[in-house]
């Protein structure tokens, strides 16, 4: 199934990526490859995840304290938001 991130998504994976490369090289890039073997999950197997409210699922990263905030849609899988789960956790 196919996944599209928000735009919020990509900010957040962005933002985070960066300030993951700021505390050691090359760390940005091992939280990007986290998220994206975790969308490749959810692709293969949407309903797996618990839901976080509503239609709302989230999928936990294994190394990273993030979670992926994602709904099931007719033909995709729409990621809302790569969220902190210490920071503002029900946002």
């Amino acid at each position: 199934m196919q996944i599209i991130f928000s735009s919020l998504a990509k900010s957040e994976l962005d933002d985070a990526s960066r300030f993951y490369e700021i505390e050691f090289a090359g760390l940005g890039q091992q939280f990007k490859d986290e998220v994206r073997k975790a969308a490749l999950r959810i692709a293969e197997y949407p309903k797996a995840w618990s839901t976080e409210q509503g239609e709302v699922r989230k999928c936990l990263l294994h190394r990273f304290p993030y979670k992926i905030l994602y709904s099931i849609e007719h033909d995709h899988i729409f990621v809302i938001a790569i969220a902190h789960q210490h920071r503002k956790p029900d946002y």
